[in-house]
């Protein structure tokens, strides 16, 4: 599976960090992205969501909900993402209505759990 970790992180306390190293365990393809980073547990970090090579299986976000929102057009922009996951603290009622605009039915769950790791 190729997973795109919004909002990764090079700090390991931060879930946008324990996300990449859970989904690298069980051996999904991972695309970190995040404006501010260049690498990230050893991963070229892309620094926009557009940069990021396609086609997704899974997008997962760690972002606050007012990112996120902004986000939405984005990803559907890029017509190749199957999932959007919004991990507990990304979603909102904000977040849910910019991806209903965006014909977006994002899966309210954490995506480390989906996986049958722990966070």
């Amino acid at each position: 599976m190729r997973v795109m970790v919004i909002g990764a992180s090079s700090n390991p306390l931060k879930f946008g960090n324990k996300s990449i190293r859970a989904h690298l365990r069980r051996g999904h393809e991972v695309l970190p992205v995040n404006p501010k980073e260049d690498t990230v547990e050893g991963l070229r970090c892309y620094h926009s969501i557009s940069e990021v090579p396609g086609p997704i299986d899974r997008a997962t976000l760690y972002v606050p909900p007012a990112v996120g929102a902004s986000l939405m057009p984005q990803l559907a922009a890029r017509g190749d993402v199957a999932q959007i996951w919004l991990n507990p603290g990304s979603e909102s009622p904000e977040v849910l209505e910019a991806a209903r605009q965006a014909g977006i039915h994002p899966i309210l769950a954490c995506s480390i759990i989906d996986i049958g790791e722990r966070p």
